[in-house]
This record gives structure tokens, C-alpha cells and sequence, in this order.
């Protein structure tokens, strides 16, 4: 592994620093002695809870930035000078993309080109993340593991707009010689994920049936099947992408798939529980068209970055199950 020289303290700039993966690789940034700055739309109204659950909000630069506004964006970056840019700003929701498609577009697409824009402009020395997700490539099919030459299938508007992305900073980087690159990453969970993502509806249901205050836990399509990732892990991938010697672009995952019964299964037996007695099988929360297997293949990153997964599905579980705890003891809901 090549890792890009360092003159003193890096300045890094966050799109998107209020979501899950932004907070965490806040985090990292500022151990690792950066200078952090984040945007949002509106500073003065956002909560940013992730980043006061951290305990880092009062360590990071904030500002006013639309990543859908042109002008916004070329004046922040303009304004901050950071280093290194990562794009981690979209609506995020695969299952909220089929109810809000266009958004979803907008929010994905406007945002990567009119970053790529300011820095072909600005013409600075500036590294660019961008994240990019397993939802381009679709189904990765049978005993198949996702590589970054495998082709996009995407079936989701979130996946559509996220291979759109990919394939607008594969262009800047080819057409205008700028330091730009994507992780593709699987999907990786932590007890940041706001409850709509299944992982976290399963473990909160599980917690409130274990405290009887549920009954039931009503789900989709229990067969599908999903290479989980602990997010505080991916966000290194993401900064050693941008300390590699060039541009590439990397799958990160574990490279392991489990069932969502799998998953199901483990959360309630770290409960004590029988999973069969508990879960109904809903098909009003079935998607117009889901990803049957999703799995990555992370040899490259391995290889080439020195990053491998250390945490396991079996372990993800516990780790959100004991965060669920601890955040009820500490408010009682």
C-alpha cells in the first residue's frame, strides 16, 4: 500500500457530515488530527444529532451548503479550501427512493457533478470521495461476489442515481485529470441508522418485545440476502482511498451474505428468544422489485489499501442490540 505524503494537519470538508457514515468519518478525521468542516442545508436548523451523539459537535466547523445549488457548493469549497472532499450527502433510502424517485435522482446526481464542477473550476489540489453504494450493482447473483469490473444492474431509483454518479466521477477523473474516486460500499449498519432502515426497525422490535412492549414484528421479504458491514469500519476505507498514492475505485464489504432471516434470527436469540413466534410476514412492505443477493468482493481494498472487515454479522448484531440497550437506560422511552 502507497500512501500520499502529508505536509502537516489536513483540512477535509464533509457533504452530507450529519448522516450516519459523514459523523463517524468525522470522528476518524479529527483523531487522525484533521481539520473538519461539514455542511448541511441550513446549520442554523439542523440538529446534527449523530455528531452530539459522538461528542464531536463542538470539534467541527459547520456551514450552510446545498449540494444541489451550484453556487453553494463552489462558494463553500471555495471558502473552506479543504484538502480532501467527500461526498457522503443524498437521500439514502433504497426503500424511500421508490416513493420519492425523482428526488432521490436529484439529490445524487446534481450534487456529484456540481462538486466535480467546482473543482474542475477551482482547479486546486483537492482529493475527491464519493460514495457510491452495492445498489448499482443489482442482483450479484448465485455463489457471485461483486468485484468493481462486475456491471451495474441497478433496480432501485437510488440505484440508478448512484451508478450515474459513479460513472459522472469516472468521467471528471478521465476528461479533467482530477483526483476523484467512489467506494462502492455494502451495506454497513450502526446504532446511527435512523429506525426506517430494517436493520434498525428489526433491533428496536426485538428490544420492545423483550421489554413486552410489543407483541409482533411485522416484516417483508425475510429471504433476501445482504453482505453487512459495521460502518465505523467503511468510513477508514473511505480515507484511505484518498491517502493512495492515485484515483481507483474500491468495493468495500465483507464479503460474506446472510439471509435477513439470518439476521432476524441472531438479533432474537441475543434476546433469548424465538424469532418463529414473533414475526409476521407483511407483504404491504414489500418493494416493487428487491435485490435478492447482494454481496461484495473486497480483494482489491484488501490488496491495494490493506483494509479488510474484522466485524462479522453475528458480532453487528450484538453490538446494535447492546447500543439499543444503552440508549434506552440512558432515555427511557
Amino acid at each position: 500500500m502507497s500512501l500520499a505524503p502529508s505536509s502537516g494537519p489536513n483540512k477535509a470538508l464533509i457533504f452530507g457530515i450529519s448522516g450516519q457514515d459523514g459523523a463517524y468519518l468525522a470522528r476518524l478525521l479529527l483523531d487522525k488530527g484533521y481539520s473538519v468542516h461539514g455542511t448541511s442545508r441550513d446549520r442554523e436548523m439542523s440538529s446534527f444529532a449523530n455528531l452530539h451523539r459522538l461528542g464531536i459537535a463542538d470539534r467541527v466547523t459547520l456551514h450552510s451548503a446545498v449540494p444541489s445549488d451550484f453556487h453553494s457548493v463552489l462558494q463553500v469549497i471555495d471558502q473552506v479550501a479543504p484538502e480532501e472532499i467527500y461526498n457522503l450527502a443524498s437521500q439514502s433510502s433504497v426503500g424511500l427512493s421508490f416513493e420519492q424517485p425523482m428526488e432521490t435522482l436529484h439529490s445524487t446526481i446534481d450534487g456529484t457533478i456540481n462538486i466535480l464542477e467546482a473543482l474542475r473550476i477551482l482547479r486546486r489540489e483537492i482529493r475527491f470521495y464519493s460514495a457510491s453504494s452495492s445498489e448499482c450493482f443489482g442482483n450479484t447473483g448465485g455463489n457471485r461476489r461483486a468485484n468493481e469490473t462486475a456491471p451495474f444492474q441497478p433496480r432501485s431509483p437510488y440505484g440508478v442515481g448512484k451508478a450515474a454518479a459513479f460513472w459522472a466521477v469516472a468521467n471528471y477523473r478521465e476528461a479533467y485529470g482530477l483526483f476523484a474516486c467512489s467506494g462502492i460500499l455494502f451495506n454497513h449498519e450502526s446504532p446511527l441508522r435512523p429506525v426506517r432502515y430494517v436493520t434498525q426497525k428489526i433491533v428496536r422490535g426485538v428490544v420492545d418485545i423483550a421489554e413486552g412492549k410489543a407483541e409482533s414484528l411485522r416484516l417483508g421479504q425475510l429471504a433476501i440476502r445482504r453482505d453487512w458491514g459495521w460502518a465505523p469500519e467503511y468510513v477508514e476505507a473511505m480515507w484511505l482511498m484518498l491517502r493512495h498514492d492515485r484515483p481507483e475505485d474500491f468495493v468495500i464489504a465483507t464479503g460474506e451474505e446472510h439471509s435477513l432471516e439470518d439476521f432476524v434470527a441472531q438479533t432474537f436469540a441475543h434476546a433469548g428468544l424465538d424469532w418463529h413466534r414473533y414475526v409476521v410476514t407483511d407483504p404491504a412492505l414489500l418493494r416493487p422489485t428487491d435485490i435478492s443477493h447482494s454481496v461484495g468482493d473486497p480483494d482489491k481494498a484488501r490488496r491495494v489499501l490493506g483494509w479488510s472487515a474484522q466485524i462479522r454479522m453475528p458480532e453487528l448484531v450484538a453490538r446494535l442490540v447492546e447500543a439499543e440497550l444503552a440508549r434506552r437506560r440512558q432515555k427511557p422511552e
